[in-house]
């Protein structure tokens, strides 16, 4: 009795011990410096709780990059700004990075396409319409953003040498669905806004690829999610403004924290 008593605590014990190294070996190794550089969807505006010494850049703790440092035992730098623009990020981002940073996320060029206004442009009531900013936008993308990628990359790459850049994207955010009656997206307007998010993926996708970086689509993960589901990982129309057509609280956690997390961890 007391050897098959014995047996039976060392078997539990040997397994409890084995899978608290294997998840010592995995914190480990993620473990390194790690910078979110980005705009409003890195930063986390959508979640309505920030940081209080953030102030206009609406750092929260709920944003993806909080969250995934918490569960892959990184270091952050957390310097992500609410309405960044590619050059915003290259001037007023980038000190962080050295030859020292193990891990690089970044979302760039939703508002260089001036995605934000084209929105709201699309929210007017009738008779207004959105086409032509919807035009303009995708020209932006197609034309004129891939080579503002290009220098952004580039700037990452030069003072991060080594570190691993991953490239995190943007949703589509809209279901076809009208049912913010202050914010009339036409469900036509709502086709031609996703085929846009569909076009700014892309275009962003093949940039990282070019520059040998990861990318973090998460279309696939927000589908069924959007303004309108049930439920929701965006917000619609919120209060304040600014809180709109942003992934909330349960965007960043179950939406971008486990790619972005996939990502470090392989």
């Amino acid at each position: 009795m007391g050897r098959s008593f014995s047996r039976r605590i060392a078997i539990p014990l040997v397994l409890t011990l084995a899978l608290g190294l294997v998840g010592i070996q995995t914190a480990q190794a993620a473990s390194g410096a790690y910078t979110a550089l980005g705009d409003s969807y890195s930063s986390g505006v959508g979640s309505r709780t920030y940081y209080a010494d953030s102030g206009s850049c609406q750092r929260s703790p709920y944003a993806y990059p909080v969250l995934a440092a918490q569960r892959t035992g990184t270091q952050l730098t957390f310097v992500a700004c609410s309405g960044a623009r590619v050059a915003d990020v290259q001037n007023g981002q980038l000190g962080s990075l050295s030859a020292a940073t193990r891990y690089v996320t970044v979302s760039a060029g939703g508002n260089d396409a001036g995605f934000g206004s084209v929105i709201s442009a699309c929210a007017r009531p009738w008779p207004y319409t959105c086409w032509t900013e919807i035009n303009n936008a995708n020209s932006f993308i197609t034309n004129t953003l891939p080579g503002r990628l290009d220098g952004l990359y580039n700037d990452i790459r030069g003072r991060a040498p080594t570190a691993t850049v991953i490239v995190v994207g943007y949703p589509r955010i809209f279901d076809g669905q009208e049912c913010n009656l202050l914010a009339r997206i036409s469900s036509g307007e709502q086709t031609e806004l996703n085929k846009t998010a569909d076009l700014l993926a892309t275009t962003i996708a093949a940039r990282a690829a070019a520059h040998g970086f990861g990318f973090v689509d998460p279309r696939q993960a927000f589908t069924g999610h959007a303004v309108c589901d049930n439920p929701e990982w965006i917000n619609g129309l919120s209060n304040p403004t600014s809180e709109s057509y942003h992934p909330n609280q349960t965007g960043q956690s179950a939406g971008y924290t486990p790619l972005v997390v996939g990502r470090m961890t392989t």
